[in-house]
């Protein structure tokens, strides 16, 4: 009889230390998109639906054969209101910050560092809270001017 309690004892305890580890997996609320970026100087993505105030996890690849100084890739969003063109004209120049104008930064929601060919990073970002269309762009010199845009939706 002692042994059964025991056992019983044992088992619930084991019961009570499982549920939150489970319950607080928060991972399985995080959804995660696939986006590459190409020699054509394309996002194969270029529109990411969203509701405010999710958890997204970017994966980001450069699909590329040519050497990362002359084709790398980065994803920058940027703010409701900011002049993307300008924005990306700083960006062009902006080298030794990652190809993000400084003078942007604060309007800057989320970006990738620059990936060469082969490279990839996992991040992730908050979606913000005001519905709207937000601009994403690659800074590598030319490519925003060269189509490489798409468009995070928060509805």
């Amino acid at each position: 009889m002692k042994r059964t309690i025991k056992t019983i004892i044992t088992l619930f305890t084991a019961l009570l230390i499982a549920i939150p580890a489970f319950a607080s997996n928060e991972s399985d609320d995080i959804r995660t998109v696939n986006i590459k970026g190409m020699d054509n100087m394309k996002f194969d993505v270029t529109l990411i639906e969203a509701e405010p105030g999710e958890t997204i996890k970017i994966v980001f690849e450069t699909k590329s054969d040519m050497p990362p100084q002359t084709m790398s890739h980065n994803i920058a969003i940027v703010d409701l209101g900011t002049d993307t063109d300008a924005f990306a004209q700083a960006s062009m120049s902006a080298r030794d910050n990652e190809f993000i104008a400084p003078d942007y930064e604060d309007q800057v929601i989320f970006n990738t560092p620059m990936l060469g060919g082969g490279e990839s990073v996992e991040m992730e970002f908050t979606v913000p809270e005001t519905k709207g269309d937000y601009d994403f762009v690659c800074t590598f010199p030319g490519h925003y001017m060269a189509g490489m845009v798409g468009i995070l939706r928060v509805q």
